[in-house]
């Protein structure tokens, strides 16, 4: 009785919000938008981890691997220093489609809208744009402009101040001409935003934005207090059958991937990583682990203790997806979705681990991430060692692994007891029916 009150409760006041989230146009340019750009920015990550290899400046002389970094260095330079530039015409993209636009030029408006609000000097030489403004700093700014300028892009369209060409005219001539206006007026804008910022104590907006909104937004999501909400968000959303990921992303990367961008660039300076919390912290050591909620451990633990049948195949069938962090055998097999029998592990598991790999960051017994973008399917152990350049984040995923599995065993004997006994008496029945034929 108490389980139907709880599951009435949480549909009725919790679920509405979860499908806002889910379904907001704002978010999903946010969420869709830095999809477009994760191919660039596992592409940088790549080379950053090949580029430093752990022991090779020891087996190579110093000249010798200064060279061999200084080849590889354009890989990231050109993806992961300047992703700000690739994640704008993401979502400035995907939220000029969804209004049904003409897609390609809100993107590039966007990015222009942003190059106009960047400052082009860097140590009193002009026409240059430092990357750290395409970066990390310049990420937050590089949102909202997209935003903005794709919202300012559609009300002149709407208003039809368009240049509208004769018929006959090469559709590619006709579509830059119908954009000509609504991209000028755009622009001018933004370069208006420009001048008068120009004028106040902050002279640029990014200076405004980054000590103003930005460095507080990132130093609340950066704590361990923040991640551990997150972390609950996507376990309820996903106990009731929404991608909890997705929707608490949309929110938080922005923070996360911000403070990843500056431990990457403390690394690559050979500086001290600040951030324990960021976007790798969530996917390596939470996420990527078999999927959201860490189902590797389900499966293991359905190895170790599972006498039905149901909850042996599963594991069989479950077992590799869950090697490359894909779970929705699991999530729909087990099930999780709906299944109070469940639900403390599901929910009480992420916690701990966020809170383990906290402390284990905290006092050094593991490095904090690079920063580098490691791909979403890598196996358990080698995504460790990748996100945190040391063996030591592969063991605290194994660490983690049996933490979660210790945790679920209970309540997966639980679950395999009920469905023994319903194999038991459908067995029962069956054997009773083949009697009453005989």
């Amino acid at each position: 009785m108490e389980n139907s009150k709880f599951m009435q409760f949480m549909e009725r006041f919790f679920l509405p919000i979860a499908d806002k989230l889910n379904n907001n146009r704002y978010l999903g340019a946010l969420r869709d938008g830095f999809m477009v750009a994760l191919p660039i920015i596992i592409f940088g990550s790549i080379f950053v981890v090949i580029a430093n290899i752990p022991f090779l400046d020891q087996l190579l002389s110093e000249d010798a691997y200064n060279a061999y970094k200084d080849a590889l260095g354009p890989a990231s330079a050109a993806t992961l220093s300047i992703m700000g530039m690739f994640v704008i015409v993401g979502i400035a993209y995907k939220l000029t489609a969804y209004y049904g636009g003409d897609a390609i030029y809100g993107g590039v408006t966007a990015l222009a809208s942003f190059l106009i609000l960047t400052p082009q000097v860097l140590e009193d030489v002009t026409g240059v744009i430092p990357t750290s403004s395409l970066g990390a700093e310049g990420l937050f700014l590089g949102i909202l402009t997209a935003f903005i300028s794709t919202e300012l892009f559609r009300f002149f369209v709407k208003k039809n101040w368009m240049i509208k060409m004769p018929p006959g005219v090469p559709e590619a001539v006709s579509r830059s001409f119908s954009s000509l206006i609504p991209i000028s007026f755009t622009l001018s804008i933004f370069l208006l935003i420009r001048i008068l910022f120009s004028i106040t104590p902050f002279e640029t907006i990014q200076n405004f934005i980054y000590s103003v909104i930005q460095e507080p937004i990132t130093a609340l999501g950066s704590g361990l207090p923040a991640a551990i909400i997150a972390v609950l968000l996507i376990q309820v959303f996903w106990f009731f059958g929404l991608h909890g990921q997705i929707i608490v992303n949309s929110i938080m990367d922005p923070i996360w991937m911000t403070l990843s961008l500056e431990n990457y660039e403390a690394y690559q300076a050979g500086e001290e990583r600040l951030h324990i919390v960021n976007n790798q912290f969530i996917d390596t050591f939470i996420v990527g682990m078999g999927g959201s909620g860490m189902t590797m451990a389900v499966i293991l633990g359905l190895f170790i203790i599972a006498k039905s049948r149901q909850l042996k195949q599963l594991g069989k069938i479950g077992g590799p997806p869950s090697v490359f962090n894909v779970n929705e055998p699991i999530i729909f097999g087990l099930p999780i979705i709906l299944n109070p029998l469940v639900l403390i592990p599901w929910l009480l598991a992420p916690v701990i681990i966020t809170i383990v790999t906290y402390f284990s960051m905290s006092i050094g017994l593991v490095p904090v991430s690079t920063g580098v973008h490691v791909p979403w399917t890598t196996p358990i152990f080698i995504g460790g060692m990748l996100t945190t350049n040391s063996i030591a984040g592969g063991i605290m995923q194994l660490v983690n692994l049996v933490i979660v599995t210790l945790i679920w065993i209970p309540f997966l004997k639980l679950l395999d007891k009920r469905y023994f006994s319903e194999e038991l008496a459908g067995a029962s029945k069956e054997i009773a029916a083949g009697k009453d034929k005989g």
